[in-house]
């Protein structure tokens, strides 16, 4: 885990969340330096610190940005501008629930993405699924190749994830290589869900995950009878609550187990183990509800998967990383126990060998990720390789 601040873990999983999603170096520098004495504040203070510093270097991407624009250099265009809503991401999910100007940020960020994909050309459709009398915003990628019909994957956010995080994180580019098609959504409780529309987190995912699938039904390129879920962080509990209740998922993927977040919040409570957001406990009252810590707490409750895998009937893939901070490792192992009826089902523990080995890969994700991927192709019907060209041979790498 890259450690720019010696003692605020949650500002540090914020930037090696960032250099996951694309960061520079260089601006990574520029940004942090100024807030070494700011880390070590309280949250209010050090957070609009936070927020006021990469702010401004976004901003500084986006004037530059205008200036290819005008000079008729849109593929420069776009990529400043999403280093930028990179940036502004960052700082936007480290304010407190109701900070001001928050919601003005987040829409800066949207709109400043969207320009960013447009401008690029990036393979990335914002898309709307309708739920419960509104939608659910979410990111199409398309698979490479000539398939008619793809397989896709489904991609589900954490507690304080977003679907433009997961897509900069690189899953959905990954997968389309292998000729699988993504779609992340912020479901509720999540990026545009809670922030634009007051959608809760619910403990039944099951209710949005079905209405996600009768959307891709009625999708011509994708393929119905292959349609697979993924979750990280929190979604480690609900991609698996949902695949157990909802049988027209082809398959189910964690991204960092979470068989039991009642108990997490006990010993949150009790001051055990890492937060991953500022404003703790005003933030999880936000995604999920409750006038207080302990109507919160009751909410919680019925977050956990004991008594529900057995319903699995398809193949499952159970990552987790070795040395993650948040979620012990042993409720990977309990979630990957229960899945008694899952007809291939495996738990991967990312090492420092491979590396990984924080909450969700979030310290190293390429290699996760990748592995994730090809068990995906290889669960839905992808591909893992490209034939190889005429003439070459597989030959083991000497390292001469």
């Amino acid at each position: 885990m890259f450690r720019y601040f010696p003692n605020n873990y949650v500002w540090n999983l914020s930037v090696d969340l960032s250099i996951e999603m694309g960061a520079r170096i260089g601006e990574i520098e520029e940004m942090c330096a100024p807030l070494l004495a700011a880390s070590e504040r309280p949250d209010a203070e050090g957070t609009r610190a936070f927020r006021e510093t990469w702010s401004a270097m976004a901003d500084k991407l986006c004037a530059l940005a205008h200036e290819d624009e005008q000079g008729g250099q849109l593929f420069s265009a776009g990529e400043k501008y999403l280093r930028a809503a990179n940036y502004y991401l960052t700082c936007e999910r480290l304010q407190a629930q109701g900070a001001p100007g928050r919601e003005a940020l987040y829409r800066r960020f949207l709109d400043v993405f969207e320009r960013g994909c447009r401008f690029s050309q990036a393979n990335c459709q914002r898309v709307e699924i309708p739920y419960e009398g509104t939608t659910l915003s979410a990111l199409y990628v398309r698979a490479e190749g000539n398939a008619e019909r793809a397989p896709l994957l489904v991609q589900v956010n954490g507690l304080d994830s977003t679907k433009e995080l997961k897509y900069f994180v690189g899953l959905p580019q990954w997968l389309a290589k292998r000729g699988v098609s993504s779609l992340i959504v912020d479901q509720p409780g999540t990026g545009e869900a809670l922030r634009l529309k007051n959608l809760k987190a619910r403990y039944d995912s099951e209710h949005w995950a079905s209405r996600i699938v009768d959307w891709l039904e009625q999708q011509p390129e994708v393929d119905a009878s292959r349609i697979g879920l993924e979750g990280v962080s929190l979604g480690g509990y609900y991609c698996p609550r949902a695949v157990a209740f909802e049988p027209r998922f082809a398959c189910g993927v964690v991204w960092g187990a979470n068989h039991d977040w009642r108990d997490v919040q006990r010993r949150r409570r009790d001051k055990e183990g890492s937060f991953p957001v500022p404003h703790y406990w005003e933030h999880v009252r936000w995604v999920w509800g409750g006038e207080d810590i302990e109507s919160f707490l009751r909410i919680a409750e019925d977050v956990h998967l004991d008594g529900i895998l057995d319903r699995i009937r398809v193949p499952f893939l159970v990552t987790h990383g070795e040395q993650d901070s948040q979620i012990p490792l042993k409720w990977a192992q309990r979630t990957y126990e229960q899945l008694v009826n899952s007809p291939s089902r495996e738990l991967k523990i990312f090492t420092s060998r491979e590396g990984g080995v924080q909450h969700s890969s979030f310290d190293n994700s390429i290699n996760a990720g990748h592995y994730i991927a090809d068990w995906v192709a290889r669960t839905l019907g992808g591909r893992v390789a490209e034939p190889l060209l005429s003439g070459e041979t597989n030959r083991e790498y000497s390292g001469a």
